[in-house]
């Protein structure tokens, strides 16, 4: 006797259509799972049999028993294949109708009462049931709202395995999950922190806002206590607000790490990830036996924090170079390759030396030259080269601590660097860019004409700070998008002139 059911298998931010069959005979007892499963999957057969006796249904589970998940020559990883395991057993043993065993997608983990408990990937594998036609699928109540976030697909949870099998004999009703896209955006603009907050520092919070207005990457130095840490988290308060398109990115992400819940099915606000200075490589970029999404993954479509920059070991560092250049990684093993987004906003800050109070008026610092040359030897050029903003947040001085709070609110910041955006999304429709920092050479060339004053600011940078290559096209990116925020449709020469003003550490080593 055959049965067969329909689930998927997880490949890095994808899945793929997997069929669960069963052959289901007369015999000694007998169990075996083949398709390249891993251990969680193999473990099933000890979780559905317990699942399928204690829930009544002895005689597929005392029988000689054969699943073969194909295509065989996927690896399948991950206990989600114990309900389409036992169900499918159960369709060989003629327990379950055929009505809509080809038109619904299964997957769950399964308790050894038969309850099912959620699994990580249910939002991926609803946007294959949609790819592939399916017209409804069934997964654990938990997975429910976040499955039912993609449309197209009618979603029902169960909480145990016969409401399942009653449900597939039209015995029973199960409860189609709904979620209201238009609710879940309505709270996208609600973050803790305010720029207005932060006291002082507005040269260091107009850089930000062009970070933001561009998705620059931006390096802050200054001293313990300036402030650094507060203008990075309230960086994601002035970025524009996810698209669905971008949330949908975001959430598979979240999805494949099983971060999500029923309450929070879909990420709507801008990630803003901030690792310790201890994490690896692995632990940053993503890796493991099996790969799983780093730190910069999750930071897609936002912000991800290095505080300490100098701190990090540098072989961790040297990792984010290829990922920030093609806003993705693919990570490989000798079971295959898998590819992550990670196109985020690298925001990092540092102390100007070891002791944190180079040009520090009120302290004294005692690093000598050779020291600080060390200290900031541990950033190298490549890497910064590839962040575009470089800048100065000098200590607060007394007067604007106790001064009131300025009335510009990271509302207001929001809306410029909408407006700046707006022109971007305009400029760049017949591409994949959606901002100046993604700009290619072609763009450049097209979008970043400068008069011949300008041409003459930025050749004697270029040869009085020994500016690369890279480094140029970032100057000419951050004045288009100092242009874009001022409403000017050609690059000025002060907007050039701004945008040199960034690049500290080039001005420092020259």
């Amino acid at each position: 006797m055959l049965g067969k059911v329909y689930t998927a298998a997880l490949m890095g931010v994808e899945a793929r259509l997997v069929e669960a069959e069963a052959d289901v005979s007369k015999g000694l007892p007998f169990f075996n799972i083949v398709g390249l499963p891993d251990a969680a999957v193999k473990e099933s057969k000890v979780r559905v049999r317990s699942a399928l006796i204690n829930s009544g249904y002895k005689g597929p589970a005392s029988q000689r028993c054969v699943i073969n998940l194909a295509p065989a020559d996927l690896r399948k990883e991950g206990s989600g294949f114990d309900l389409p395991i036992a169900l499918s057993m159960l369709h060989a043993g003629k327990l379950i109708k055929d009505d809509h065993l080809k038109s619904t997608l299964f997957f769950g983990e399964l308790g050894l009462d038969g309850a099912l408990k959620p699994s990580p990937g249910a939002l991926i594998f609803a946007l294959l049931a949609r790819k592939k036609g399916f017209e409804k699928m069934v997964v654990p109540t938990p997975n429910a709202n976040e499955a039912a976030v993609v449309s197209g697909v009618k979603v029902f949870g169960a909480s145990h395995l016969d409401q399942v099998v009653e449900f597939l004999n039209n015995q029973i009703e199960l409860r189609q999950a709904e979620v209201s896209l238009s609710q879940l955006f309505s709270n996208a603009g609600d973050y803790e922190h305010c720029l207005s907050e932060v006291r002082g520092q507005e040269s260091a919070k107009r850089a930000l806002e062009v970070a933001a207005a561009g998705g620059h990457n931006l390096l802050m130095i200054g001293p313990p206590g300036s402030g650094k840490t507060m203008l990075a988290q309230r960086l994601p308060g002035i970025l524009p607000e996810l698209s669905s398109e971008e949330a949908i990115e975001t959430t598979r992400v979240y999805s494949v790490l099983g971060l999500l819940h029923n309450e929070l099915p879909l990420i709507t606000l801008r990630p803003f990830r901030s690792p310790h200075h201890t994490i690896s490589d692995a632990g940053l970029v993503g890796g493991g036996v099996y790969p799983r999404p780093g730190e910069i993954s999750m930071s897609h479509n936002g912000v991800l924090f290095l505080d300490e920059l100098p701190e990090f070991k540098k072989n961790v560092l040297e990792a984010l170079r290829q990922p920030m250049e093609s806003g993705a990684v693919t990570i490989s093993r000798a079971q295959g390759s898998l590819t992550y987004p990670a196109r985020f906003m690298l925001i990092a800050a540092m102390n100007p030396c070891p002791c944190g109070y180079l040009g520090d008026s009120q302290h004294l610092c005692r690093c000598t030259p050779r020291q600080v040359r060390q200290y900031r030897s541990k950033i190298s050029g490549p890497l910064m080269d590839r962040i575009d903003l470089q800048i100065e947040v000098p200590a607060v001085r007394y007067r604007e601590l106790a001064g009131e709070a300025l009335a510009d609110t990271s509302a207001n910041f929001r809306e410029r660097v909408q407006r700046a955006r707006a022109v971007q999304e305009e400029r760049f429709s017949r591409s994949r860019i959606h901002c100046n920092a993604q700009m290619g050479n072609r763009n450049l060339q097209k979008f970043c004409k400068i008069d011949d004053a300008s041409h003459q600011m930025l050749e004697n940078a270029v040869d009085r700070l020994g500016i690369s290559a890279r480094g140029w096209s970032k100057i000419l990116k951050v004045a288009r998008t100092i242009a874009d925020l001022d409403g000017q449709l050609n690059i000025l020469p002060r907007h050039v002139s701004e945008a040199i003003s960034y690049r500290l550490l080039d001005r420092a080593n020259a």
